[in-house]
């Protein structure tokens, strides 16, 4: 019974990425039969931990993001490649909405160059990196900062932002699944996503690997809505299927 908790607990572990496990990987990293990690995926989900779906599961509860400076430090290669292939795609000139996702802060920074820029954003950190250089113009949401994300997503900041038509919006993501499409952690931060796929020409996400078949608490949008997909490996055969219909480009 001891040695079965202590399994238990490691699959509890590996599950706190948020992302869904599947039974062979789980039973290759434990060295254990596929029956016996199916067999502990049914006790864990009878006691509610997890979630089981076909071939391997979740944890019934998504794990939560961190503060910025520690969400920025995460995955952070990856994120200055999508960055850069995601800049390529951004003229001189262009109307954006920028959302204050660790993601999307990295692109920003790879938007120096560029000159002419109107920018919309909720982010203070993308307000700082592309404010007043290069003849941009910038509108910033105002409203109660949330100081974990350095930004403003309240209703005031979310009436802001929806004023406005951008030729494209350039979005983060907390979670990727077939099933729910796209989520995120933080209830302003996934209404501001809805704003911008509802009010902008077209959609950039830039997601790192990490985040598919990862679980957030919130859907804000289904992989149709998606028009440019930049992210740093190529797709499995379902999110390729997903994103067909999108241009996605593998940094």
């Amino acid at each position: 019974m001891h040695k079965r908790t202590d399994r238990q607990k490691e699959i509890v572990t590996r599950l706190r990425s948020g992302r869904t496990l599947s039974v062979l990987s789980l039973a290759s990293a434990l060295d254990v039969s596929d029956e016996t990690i199916r067999r502990e995926l049914r006790t864990l989900e009878e006691q509610g931990v997890i979630i089981r779906e076909h071939g391997g599961a979740r944890l019934a509860v998504p794990v939560l993001e961190g503060p910025l400076n520690q969400r920025m430090e995460e995955n952070a290669d990856a994120k200055v490649r999508i960055a850069r292939a995601a800049a390529a795609l951004v003229p001189d000139g262009a109307i954006l909405f920028i959302d204050s996702g660790t993601t999307s802060i990295f692109i920003a920074r790879q938007l120096v160059e560029r000159r002419a820029l109107t920018v919309v954003t909720n982010s203070l950190q993308v307000a700082s990196d592309l404010g007043a250089i290069n003849g941009n113009r910038l509108f910033l949401a105002g409203g109660e900062m949330d100081y974990d994300y350095r930004a403003f997503s309240d209703h005031q900041a979310q009436a802001y932002v929806g004023g406005f038509t951008p030729h494209l919006a350039i979005l983060s993501v907390g979670g990727i699944s077939l099933d729910r499409g796209l989520m995120d952690f933080h209830p302003g931060e996934a209404q501001m996503s809805r704003i911008a796929y509802a009010t902008s020409e077209r959609v950039l996400l830039g997601v790192d690997a990490s985040k598919f078949g990862r679980y957030a608490l919130l859907q804000t949008a289904q992989c149709a809505d998606v028009d440019i997909l930049v992210t740093d490996a190529p797709l499995d055969d379902g999110f390729a299927r997903a994103f067909a219909h999108a241009e996605v480009v593998v940094a």
